[in-house]
């Protein structure tokens, strides 16, 4: 550890003023802090709590549904990334669905269900296009790509979601978190700025981290500084992959094929203008995206949306690590995904 890294944790160890409570919005910032065994370099004054930074978990059942429904089509196949299977719908989980012979693939890559596309004309090929800003880009591509080879066979159902809309919410309804670790994989896209006007509003610092355990340590120190001196900045401590404007490219993909509008996030309710969905000028791609509000309620033990607003840790809820919500038997989203804060908090535990 360098002199100044070993001062900043120093400082954060030793730190014994008032209770502060940073929010890390990433799923892969809550795996990290694990990871590096952060809370036992800072001070236990330094609360690190979780946000709603896994698209899987606030990814709502009437989505599932719907997928569930494209399943069970004949000349319909389904293709989703692996940690969709098990977020349950409605009526049971993709994953319950293979099992009684739905249509159900897994991909690795949204662009293997176009060289799949090409070679079965006969078949409609329907992926789950779930994420953030961090992936909405890839989505737009393959749009681009459809028109440029001319297939016509592949349709979109989108739970694309906008992280600066959700931290809106947040901040109205949750004022006694005092600063937030910026998601570094979103950033890349958006930058550095979009967070200046919620910080100016809110009188809450926003920094931006990335992964590596010092990069952790010294947004933490940021922050805790800035809240010790009264200041509400945007910082950038991710400077090699995130700049202040983002990454023009693909913000200008954003721009072409998608159209902001409400979303529902699983826990979290309907959030004005925090989906992006297929523009209409390419809603030939498009698979029924629009209306799929609907959600289940969790079970009165299930404190999912609790965890996912930062009012708790997953230890916390009485189905944690339980025999009724486990990875290999979740009951609540945020145990399902490699990104949810309960799956991330039962692997460290």
């Amino acid at each position: 550890m360098n002199e100044q890294l070993a001062k900043i944790v120093s400082y954060l160890k030793d730190y014994d003023g008032p209770e502060i409570r940073l929010m890390e919005v990433c799923g892969t910032h809550t795996a990290a802090i694990f990871k590096g065994a952060i809370r036992s370099l800072i001070s236990p004054k330094i609360h690190l709590i979780s946000g709603p930074g896994c698209p899987v978990c606030v990814t709502p059942a009437a989505f599932i549904d719907k997928c569930v429904e494209y399943a069970h089509m004949d000349g319909h196949v389904l293709y989703s990334f692996g940690d969709m299977l098990k977020v349950p719908g409605t009526a049971g989980s993709l994953s319950d669905h293979k099992g009684q012979g739905a249509h159900v693939e897994v991909v690795y890559s949204p662009f293997e269900v176009l060289e799949k596309a090409a070679a079965q004309p006969e078949v409609t090929h329907v992926v789950a296009a779930v994420g953030f800003e961090t992936t909405a880009p890839i989505y737009g591509l393959m749009i681009r790509e459809m028109q440029e080879k001319d297939i016509h066979n592949v349709r979109l159902v989108t739970a694309i979601k906008t992280i600066l809309p959700a931290l809106t919410w947040i901040c109205d309804s949750q004022p006694e978190i005092d600063g937030f670790i910026c998601p570094g994989h979103v950033c890349v896209i958006i930058g550095s700025d979009p967070f200046l006007p919620l910080a100016e509003k809110y009188k809450k610092p926003f920094v931006v981290a990335g992964f590596e355990p010092e990069h952790l340590l010294v947004t933490i120190y940021d922050l805790v500084r800035q809240i010790e001196a009264g200041e509400h900045n945007v910082g950038n401590h991710y400077k090699n992959a995130v700049h202040a404007a983002g990454n023009r490219k693909a913000l200008d993909v954003l721009e072409e094929y998608y159209t902001p509008g409400a979303a529902v996030w699983r826990g979290l309710g309907s959030i004005p203008d925090s989906g992006l969905y297929i523009s209409e000028k390419y809603q030939e791609y498009d698979g029924g995206s629009f209306g799929l509000d609907q959600d289940i309620e969790l079970p009165p033990a299930c404190r999912c949306a609790d965890v996912i607003t930062g009012r708790i840790n997953p230890a916390d809820c009485p189905m944690f690590a339980s025999g009724s919500c486990t990875p290999t038997s979740p009951y609540g989203p945020c145990m399902v995904s490699a990104e949810g804060a309960c799956g991330i908090w039962y692997r460290n535990r």
